[in-house]
């Protein structure tokens, strides 16, 4: 069998043992209650180093938390911001998709090219498709194996290649979208616990996002033709293999939905525009006191942008192509993609209530202050500290926690659900060091990413090797899994290596945002000793706290 089977196989029976992510969540609020009543009896306490507040545990079964569990539920639900963010975003996207816009838009990105780059250009459509959703999947990916044997390459390398983008690169892509507006709203309540004056701009890791596409479509470019293709050897068709899917050409509704679709997108693209650059311009603070802070209305207003990019594009494409006959198909369609978001509004009930209780055990910051004083010591800072940490250390740590986030993948492969316990631990932790909220959430991004083609606990991945077994039947699960690892490897070394060294050369993550976190004036002035000593008073100026008391390391 070799070792490399065993493995995966391994991988496999843990990961099917592991109960659903609600039922995750259901089992992590059930543990943090009980922890949360052990800290608040052993007096853990630390000392907010931005608000100069004392942060004390808190058991959740209070009778003010419970009270406040059971009153809140609903407004706990609604007021998830991850939910609203996705809701909307999808409400378009779900037009965009139902008319056929991303498919016949993903077929002219492919069906046309020429051979000799016929790899990265799949590579390429697959990452922007990411945004399609169900639709890059069930699409994109038969679509390229079809594309590959009407070349005379192997159909295995097309899926593949296919997957690779679509999956590999599902943090990738040349603008935000729903992703970055679920996990980006998870950053923003994670980040509020140790500045409640954060707010979140969902284009906060733009540049970053359309970093890893350069990246990967030139990495999965040279895996796919140097080392899976040529493993794969020669391909001979078979019959009823089907070749004809990637033969037939679009029809002239659709190429002129396609055009009608480009023309909705400029015109949204020109309203933003204006909102931004008119005499008027509603998007922008003229109270700001920096160039982010003036274009914080407009960083605010990008997810309504994108709902409306979507719709828009989609009904002009639906109405042209035929797909969309009434008003009432609209209707239909937003309906039919909210019906699709059921499952998600599950997990967000439990997921937004684990954040919640998480806030209010007060156990977030207080491993954020503990785990931040370890990192300054392994980095050589002087206990007590507030100086950031170097570019080395920096590019460790990031490092580290893309290894971390591409480990975990393998076993629990929801991006929200693994960033909703993740999050209100390392994001406050890295801001304490000196590290903004977006680049901890980037380089969980990139380790998220990387791995889920590996993993048969990916929701895709039956459908993914029944795709491949119309071309190959014997084709099985451990050769799927033996195909992706090269680009496994491949995305996870070098999109370490990006992550680490975009943080060390402090390249902006988006329009306003670094690297670098640069905390607001503390409210009082804090002793170091307030952060360290296990019982060491803290003394603010003019003001006079309990002793604090930082959670034990480890």
């Amino acid at each position: 069998m070799g070792i490399g089977n065993w493995l995966l196989n391994g991988v496999e029976k843990a990961g099917n043992r592991l109960p659903d992510p609600v039922f995750i969540f259901v089992w992590l609020i059930l543990g943090l209650m009980g922890f949360s009543v052990f800290a608040a009896a052993q007096g853990w306490q630390a000392l907010n180093p931005i608000t100069g507040d004392v942060i004390a545990a808190q058991s959740l079964f209070s009778g003010e938390n419970l009270r406040r569990l059971f009153e809140d539920m609903p407004k706990t639900l609604t007021g998830f911001a991850p939910l609203g963010y996705v809701l909307v975003v999808m409400l378009g996207a779900g037009v965009a998709e139902r008319t056929g816009l991303f498919s016949s838009a993903m077929k002219a990105g492919v069906s046309k090219a020429p051979r000799a780059l016929l790899t990265p250009i799949v590579i390429f459509v697959a990452i922007v498709a990411n945004h399609a959703a169900d639709a890059a999947y069930v699409v994109l990916i038969p679509l390229a194996a079809a594309i590959y044997a009407a070349a005379g390459r192997h159909p295995i390398a097309g899926i593949a290649a296919g997957f690779a983008g679509v999956s590999g690169g599902f943090s990738a892509n040349i603008f935000p979208g729903q992703l970055d507006a679920l996990l980006l709203g998870l950053t923003e309540p994670a980040a509020q616990l140790v500045d409640p004056s954060f707010s979140i701009n969902i284009a906060g890791n733009w540049w970053f996002i359309a970093g890893m596409t350069l990246l990967f479509v030139p990495v999965g470019w040279w895996v796919t033709d140097k080392i899976v293709e040529p493993r794969l050897g020669t391909w001979t068709p078979i019959a009823g293999a089907p070749i004809e899917d990637a033969e037939k050409p679009l029809e002239s509704r659709e190429r002129a939905g396609l055009v009608w679709a480009g023309l909705a997108a400029l015109l949204v693209i020109g309203l933003f525009a204006w909102l931004v650059l008119s005499p008027s311009a509603p998007l922008i603070d003229p109270e700001g006191e920096t160039q982010a802070a003036r274009l914080q209305p407009f960083y605010h207003s990008l997810v309504a942008a994108f709902f409306l990019m979507f719709l828009l594009t989609g009904v002009a494409y639906g109405i042209v192509a035929k797909t969309i006959r009434s008003h009432r198909d609209i209707v239909r369609m937003t309906s039919q993609a909210m019906a699709d978001m059921g499952p998600y509004i599950v997990l967000a009930f439990v997921a937004a209530h684990f954040v919640a209780l998480f806030n209010w055990s007060g156990l977030g910051p207080i491993m954020a202050v503990a785990g931040a004083e370890q990192i300054r010591l392994l980095s050589g800072i002087e206990p007590g500290s507030t100086d950031p940490i170097g570019a080395l250390q920096l590019f460790i740590l990031l490092v580290s926690i893309v290894v971390v986030a591409a480990l975990v993948n393998i076993f629990v492969g929801s991006a929200s659900a693994k960033w909703a316990f993740l999050a209100p631990i390392l994001v406050p932790m890295l801001m304490l060091v000196g590290v903004s909220p977006y680049m901890t959430t980037a380089a969980y991004r990139m380790g998220d990413s990387t791995t889920n083609i590996i993993t048969p606990l990916m929701v895709y991945f039956p459908l993914i090797l029944t795709f491949a077994q119309r071309w190959v039947k014997e084709f099985g699960l451990g050769s799927l899994m033996a195909v992706m690892l090269p680009y496994s490897i491949a995305f996870s070394i070098t999109g370490a290596i990006l992550t680490g060294l975009w943080a060390a050369f402090q390249l902006p993550l988006g329009p306003g945002e670094s690297v670098r976190y640069q905390p607001p004036p503390p409210a009082v002035a804090v002793q170091p000793e307030a952060l360290t000593g296990p019982s060491a008073p803290a003394e603010p100026t003019g003001t006079s706290a309990p002793p604090v008391q930082t959670v034990p390391a480890g």
